[in-house]
């Protein structure tokens, strides 16, 4: 038995944890990294990365198609799956040494690849190896998570993990799920050439913005997708090629292949976390605000948590806890500024809180301003006029903001750098964007809140009025 005391061990090689090994190691703290899957978590291999590999092969193939507008012919594409497949892989391959064993002990780290499993409470065993630390991060993400429907353990199904095996184009997929990650794979499977019928429980993008979730969802049925809501699975029959989901209200669906895709699990089972006296429950390890455990010692960081399940957010975490571990110093994880994304086309994104949000926490003083993608002049010149910005505003500063459209995912960084700084809508109003750009979107939307306080106000229009009587 090989036995280490190091400062810090992280568990978990996915994206919070090599942000936490990096930091820390570079930071001259010893540092023990344990993975026993693939270097680079979900985001790298089955999540983020392979998904919008996807999503840009099924985004050349639906241009080719759609190039009329410009004066282009449409053209029907020649679309090779395996291919497309291909290109996923080589985009893993070319961002893998970044996340790669052999460079986290090129930093000093010292990486085992084994399963961590706690045995007191600063102790874990990882193999044959020991390892005794001063501090703890469990950062083992989540999973998909699979609902007990009655004959899904006897029909082929696929998750995103296994998706990227499949290298025949399905005929007509059926997704179970209509959150991000199903859309987005149903829109991608759609542009290369299957028919897809996605089956929602509830409403397709339930957690975001209904109005803004609907444009998406109607742009996705105008391309040919079938999305049935409140449609909640009750039994799951079939063989390969040939699968049928009955919903309890009696619809049924009839497809070749199937996704689940109706959210994601955290990875808190062998890990022994009772040894270590640490709480958890299915929806992650409970922490406080500087994601510290019931265990001192331990903190948990990224999906595992419990709390936004995006990579940005591990990342996020990770500088939250080094402060704390290696400098000793208060530090404590917040989530309204946090944005996310899905990435269909057109995009969706969400930072603060939404309209709904808004008027419920702050009532009369939440006022909601907008500003529409056809009257911005890049969108009308590229043909991308789908879209609209909400920006929610309380006393003068931003609380939440919207958007959908084409680039939101990019949009929406001006809006978290807003509300994390706590900046006033005048400080935004300061902004330059550069003509023409979807950027303009932003500043458009803040000019929406000015407007009538400028030009609809006696007060201004009295002042602007006795200025010139007197100017000489």
């Amino acid at each position: 038995m090989k036995k280490i005391k190091t400062d810090l061990l992280v568990i978990g090689a996915g994206s919070g944890g090599l942000s936490v090994a990096a930091g820390a190691v570079q930071m001259g703290a010893k540092v023990v990294l344990l993975e026993d899957h693939k270097m680079g978590g979900d985001c790298l291999n089955y999540g983020c990365v392979p998904s919008k590999a996807l999503i840009a092969a099924g985004k050349q193939a639906y241009l080719m198609q759609n190039g009329a507008q410009f004066g282009v012919a449409n053209v029907k594409p020649k679309i090779d799956y395996a291919a497309a497949k291909d290109h996923v892989q080589k985009v893993i391959d070319t961002i893998a040494p970044v996340d790669s064993e052999e460079r986290f002990e090129g930093l000093g780290v010292t990486v085992i690849r084994e399963r961590g499993r706690f045995v007191n409470e600063n102790t874990v065993q990882a193999g044959e190896t020991q390892i005794t630390a001063r501090r703890i991060v469990v950062a083992t993400g989540s999973s998909p998570f699979v609902p007990p429907i009655p004959g899904l353990e006897n029909v082929p199904y696929f998750t995103n993990e296994s998706l990227w095996d499949l290298r025949e184009l399905p005929k007509h997929l059926l997704v179970i799920g209509g959150g991000p990650i199903g859309i987005e794979m149903a829109q991608a499977h759609l542009r290369l050439g299957s028919k897809v019928t996605v089956i929602e429980g509830m409403k397709a993008m339930g957690k975001d913005d209904p109005e803004l979730a609907a444009i998406v969802v109607d742009k996705m049925r105008e391309e040919g997708m079938v999305i049935e809501e409140n449609a909640m699975a009750e039994e799951i029959t079939g063989k390969a090629g040939a699968i049928t989901v009955k919903a309890k209200d009696g619809r049924v669906f009839k497809g070749t292949h199937l996704l689940m895709a109706v959210g994601r699990a955290a990875n808190v089972n062998d890990l022994n976390l009772e040894q270590a006296g640490i709480k958890y429950s299915r929806s992650g390890i409970e922490v406080d605000d500087s994601l510290r455990t019931s265990n001192r010692k331990v903190y948990a960081i990224g999906d595992v948590a419990g709390q936004l399940q995006f990579t940005h957010v591990a990342g996020y975490h990770a500088g939250v806890v080094i402060r704390s571990i290696l400098f000793g110093l208060p530090s404590k994880a917040k989530q309204n500024h946090i944005p996310w994304a899905t990435y269909t086309d057109p995009e969706l994104a969400q930072v603060g809180l939404t309209e709904n949000q808004s008027r419920e926490e702050h009532g009369i003083y939440s006022e909601v301003y907008r500003f529409p993608f056809d009257e911005n002049d890049r969108a009308i010149a590229e043909g991308k006029t789908t879209g609209l910005i909400k920006v929610m505003v309380v006393k003068g500063r931003p609380v939440g903001a919207s958007i959908v459209g084409a680039g939101a995912g990019d949009l929406i960084g001006v809006w978290a750098l807003a509300i994390a700084n706590k900046m006033k809508m005048s400080q935004i109003a300061a902004m330059v964007a550069p003509y023409p750009t979807l950027g303009e979107v932003n500043k458009r939307a803040v000019g929406a809140y000015f407007s009538p306080r400028l030009f609809e106000s006696p007060r201004v229009k009295q002042v602007v009025g006795l200025v010139q009587r007197f100017l000489p």
